[in-house]
């Protein structure tokens, strides 16, 4: 009779693959936001012509660039965390903290002055909700098995 040995998997609680699955949610939703500016703009038919700056202002070719450059360096940054956020980085914890509080401060901008996309939204509040469950951030060393921070 041969002796298997047990194996203790950690099983991580379903808040951390919520919150995987909201980050590549909010990747797909975000690299749709990168070309629609552009699209707009008619960048992809016509290519870029005309100046991006008049003065000290942009012109809507130039905030169109300057709006997909900024959802694009949030979508590199989404998968960054993310890829850290699976492999149960504290690093990653923070800086998903960070990343949903950047986005969600977007989205109300998006709400208050153009278009508001809910998806984003309710996702980031999904987020913020999942990382501060007490599991969530004892996995991640944020909080201690006494429920006081970590040091």
């Amino acid at each position: 009779m041969v002796k298997r040995k047990k194996s203790y998997k950690k099983k991580s609680p379903i808040a951390v693959t919520v919150i995987a699955t909201a980050i590549v949610v909010l990747f797909i939703i975000r690299l749709g936001q990168v070309f629609e500016p552009l699209a707009l703009q008619q960048v992809f038919q016509d290519g870029f012509h005309g100046p991006l700056f008049v003065g000290f202002g942009l012109t809507p070719l130039g905030n169109a660039l300057l709006t997909s450059v900024g959802y694009l360096i949030l979508s590199i940054a989404g998968i960054v965390v993310l890829i850290g956020f699976l492999r149960l980085r504290r690093w990653s914890w923070v800086l998903l903290m960070a990343w949903t509080g950047i986005s969600l401060v977007i989205s109300l901008v998006d709400y208050f002055y153009s278009r508001a996309n809910f998806a984003v939204m309710a996702s980031n509040v999904i987020i913020a909700y999942a990382l501060n469950l007490t599991d969530v951030q004892r996995i991640y060393k944020i909080r201690s098995d006494d429920g006081g921070p970590v040091l």
